[in-house]
């Protein structure tokens, strides 16, 4: 259900060759996340005096707000190589032990989704972060011993989206640990307005506002919206993309004006309706909705909980009293659709 729907955080396949190139390059050049731009700043400008590689960093918070993004920009202001992989796709320890043995001086390995790192493969991190060093174990049994190989100064960093899932020992060893906050209305706006010019869109500032207050907080779903409202306005209103013309959009998207769609609503009138407004349990509001447990508080409760819909209670989830003025609103066609 998640993957399906036009707001979701996470990336399609189809996305990745168009969001590469609407990426920004240097940390000047990216909007948003201004005191962790101003931290990062200082941070590479003094491991440049110092000639030394940057402390490892730990990137966390919801996807789609830029943590790859980020990566890549301090490879590029360190003028470093990065090598790119995933916590899945590192299935053994010689997965990693290759990664690592390949790496140049000062060189970046970058780890998308971190938490999901097998036990087994991140110990092998540990001398690695620490040591720039390897631990190999030669043969099995009473006969087994410990090889310990150089390897060249890296930086490490890791991105994930839960981030009290990594252990304290991995945790512990990353010099940098920020977290990546949702983008404010203006941010976004300015970020739309800077994809359109890149994307050759023709966007005035309120159509790019109304954009921004649909996309969530998160870029990826900003630049979703713009090429899927461009082609609303290609068609039906000569190719500008006002604020007129980005409602009509949005209905026809089924996304309202604050960025819910039916599956955000399913899930709140479900609490209201079924749980008189809760209490509720996580995994008992999974199973009303048909839904896993880990994508509800992945992806849909990030967003609820910060537009202040949702709370989270020792007893379960609980609608609030946003919701009902939401409701009252009559800005959406979701009321007496989604139950």
């Amino acid at each position: 259900m998640e993957e399906e729907r036009i707001v979701s955080a996470r990336m399609k396949s189809e996305e990745v060759r168009y969001e590469g190139s609407l990426r920004p390059q240097r940390l000047a050049e990216f909007i948003g996340q201004e005191k962790l731009k101003e931290k990062l700043g200082i941070y590479i400008k003094a491991a440049l005096e110092r000639g030394e590689p940057l402390d490892h960093v730990l990137l966390h918070g919801p996807p789609g707000l830029g943590k790859t993004t980020l990566a890549f920009i301090i490879s590029r202001e360190m003028q470093v190589n990065i090598k790119v992989t995933s916590g899945p796709a590192v299935e053994r320890p010689g997965d990693l032990a290759a990664l690592l043995t390949a790496l140049a001086p000062g060189d970046i390995l970058f780890i998308d989704e971190i938490h999901r790192l097998q036990r087994s493969v991140e110990e092998i991190l540990y001398p690695a972060m620490e040591d720039f060093a390897l631990d190999i174990i030669i043969g099995k049994g009473p006969a087994a011993r410990t090889l310990r190989l150089d390897i060249s100064p890296f930086t490490l960093i890791g991105a994930t989206t839960r981030a009290g899932l990594i252990s304290s020992p991995l945790r512990d060893r990353f010099g940098i640990v920020e977290r990546v906050e949702f983008y404010d209305p203006a941010a976004l706006s300015e970020i739309i307005t800077r994809s359109a010019s890149l994307l050759g869109v023709a966007v005035d500032a309120a159509g790019a506002a109304k954009l921004a207050l649909a996309s969530r907080g998160t870029p990826r779903i900003a630049n979703r919206l713009l090429k899927r409202v461009r082609d609303y306005a290609q068609v039906r209103a000569e190719g500008m993309i006002t604020p007129i013309v980005a409602n009509a959009a949005l209905e026809v998207l089924d996304v309202d004006p604050i960025g819910l769609d039916r599956t955000d609503y399913l899930l709140l009138q479900t609490i209201m309706h079924k749980f008189a407004g809760g209490p509720v349990g996580l995994d008992t509001l999974a199973a009303a909705i048909n839904e896993e447990s880990n994508t509800i508080e992945e992806i849909y409760e990030p967003y609820l909980m910060k537009i202040g819909f949702l709370k989270r209670t020792a007893r379960g989830r609980v609608v609030t009293e946003r919701v009902y003025e939401h409701l009252k609103m009559g800005n959406n066609n979701y009321r007496q659709q989604t139950l």
